[in-house]
């Protein structure tokens, strides 16, 4: 690669931390935590994954041509190994030092199409499958850059790194009931909301009641049982990457709770987790962290741990 191109390349990566300081100041503080080495790749997956939700979210005159035109530029970009849109380029140039399989994009790209289409659920399984492309594969395209203990395959991590993906989804969708209401998409299962008696009409209308606080309550509960999942994962991750997905959990998880000390009202108000609260999470992972890399580098320098198929 010339130098010309190594600097395109690294001004790609610095745009797509950029965006996921911007837009995901949870996932941004945890990756702090990473190696240096890891934290690029990790910034270049949410960004891509960003552009095309923006897509979706706040689309254009023909949204459903503007993300397919993207997704086959990405695709071709990808088999061809570079870009000149510095989030595509970034994207491309982590799937192949990772050797990320292609089939988890694609995958990705179809469950972003599908929200063009689908508005509902029919029960909590027909939500899962349309999170395997929208969530799962992103545990999975994580994982690599994350890296595992040694002798432990990504096969063996995978199934908790799909559990997580999919907790972190189902926390968004909590906490952002309103705004995809106001897009005219729902993430609760429909036959749920029925069993608690809420009607797609009063998200819509943003009505709070004691229905929609059962609602979530259950949900609620569900989404912990999903992070008790992905929990013996974590130390089959590699050392040094242990601590930014236990601060990723730390965070996330905050929102559940906050959702329950706000008693639900997700419907008129948007529940987060504070700053002081975010920063205390991430002091509190920062010492082990640092430990973890001294403790690695200390006894062989292999910043990605084992890989295996």
């Amino acid at each position: 690669m010339t130098a010309a191109a190594d600097a395109r390349l690294a001004a790609a990566y610095r745009h797509c931390a950029a965006i996921a300081a911007e837009h995901g100041a949870s996932y941004h503080l945890a990756t702090r935590l990473l190696t240096p080495d890891r934290r690029p790749a990790i910034h270049a997956l949410y960004a891509a994954a960003r552009t095309a939700d923006d897509l979706v979210d706040l689309p254009g005159d023909d949204p459903d041509g503007d993300l397919a035109d993207w997704s086959r530029t990405l695709l071709a970009e990808l088999d061809a190994g570079w870009s000149a849109d510095p989030v595509r380029l970034a994207l491309v140039d982590t799937y192949r030092r990772y050797a990320i399989p292609v089939e988890h994009l694609v995958d990705f790209l179809a469950a972003m199409a599908s929200d063009l289409e689908v508005t509902g659920y029919p029960d909590l399984a027909a939500l899962d499958r349309y999170m395997w492309g929208s969530a799962a594969v992103i545990g999975l395209q994580v994982l690599p850059v994350l890296g595992t203990a040694p002798g432990v395959t990504r096969a063996e991590a995978a199934p908790y790194a799909t559990a997580l993906g999919e907790a972190f989804q189902l926390t968004n969708f909590l906490r952002d009931v309103a705004e995809d209401a106001d897009r005219g998409r729902v993430y609760l299962p429909a036959d749920l909301m029925a069993a608690h008696g809420v009607t797609r009409s009063q998200l819509a209308e943003r009505r709070f009641d004691d229905r929609f606080a059962g609602l979530m309550r259950e949900m609620v509960a569900i989404v912990r049982r999903r992070y008790d999942d992905a929990a013996p994962g974590i130390p089959l991750l590699a050392r040094e990457s242990r601590d930014c997905v236990r601060a990723a959990v730390d965070l996330y998880g905050g929102i559940l709770t906050a959702i329950e000390r706000a008693g639900y009202r997700v419907l008129d108000r948007r529940v987060r987790v504070s700053r002081p609260r975010r920063l205390a999470v991430f002091a509190r992972r920062l010492t082990a962290a640092q430990l973890a890399r001294v403790s690695v580098t200390s006894a062989k320098p292999n910043s990605r741990s084992s890989t295996g198929a």
